[in-house]
């Protein structure tokens, strides 16, 4: 009997699109999930989750792989598709992986007062930030940056901020070395690989073969 198929559910990372993985070359079938409008500004990011998963069948076993924000969203659908199972990219999995700057945000609410508009208006630490080095990836991450919808970039934050993590929920994990903006994941991850935030880019023949793999039908 063929086996079928790997399939893959890929959501991007927070205010990113469809090009951060067009990159990737994957085996089987891909489908992106596109970001949905918030409800509300207090939408509960279970609730959110479950919206987004309505595109993916319940009965059907598939990979979801998230990136950075993405993750976070892997693993809240995964709690309404059992059959699913997660890749998380340069991502974390519960409030104790973030910086000590993120648990500052967390606890004080200082989130509430960073425009989402100054990334793009500070394309050097977006740059340094997110660890790009080419210019490539420069021009990509500045146009990702500013097609950044800053109401959803609002909600996003602080729903990844008050988010309580999946700890316990599986999850394949792939992190960038030199990732600045979550610095502790590698130490969480099973595969390390050189560079930044935007592995996802930057290393994406890597993590082209490393989903390959995983989604090899096993073998008896």
């Amino acid at each position: 009997m063929v086996a079928a198929p790997p399939l893959f559910y890929l959501i991007p990372g927070l205010g990113a699109d469809e090009r951060v993985f067009q990159f990737l070359h994957l085996p089987g079938h891909s489908h992106v999930l596109k970001w949905l409008p918030p409800q509300t500004p207090a939408e509960a990011l279970p609730h959110y989750a479950a919206r987004l998963a309505e595109a993916v069948p319940p009965g059907q076993p598939c990979w979801l792989v998230g990136v950075s924000f993405g993750g976070v969203l892997a693993l809240e659908v995964a709690q309404v598709r059992p059959l699913a199972r997660v890749v998380l990219i340069s991502s974390f999995a519960g409030p104790r992986e973030l910086p000590w700057l993120g648990r500052l945000a967390r606890a004080t609410g200082l989130y509430r007062l960073l425009p989402p508009q100054v990334l793009p208006l500070l394309p050097g630490l977006a740059n340094w930030f997110f660890g790009v080095k080419t210019a490539r990836d420069r021009q990509l991450l500045g146009q990702i940056l500013r097609d950044t919808d800053p109401v959803f970039t609002r909600w996003a934050i602080a729903s990844l901020l008050q988010w309580r993590g999946r700890p316990d929920t599986a999850a394949i994990r792939i992190h960038g070395t030199h990732d600045r903006l979550l610095p502790n994941g590698a130490a969480h991850s099973q595969y390390r690989l050189p560079g930044g935030h935007l592995i996802i880019i930057s290393r994406a023949a890597d993590i082209s073969r490393i989903l390959t793999q995983l989604g090899a039908p096993e073998t008896a």
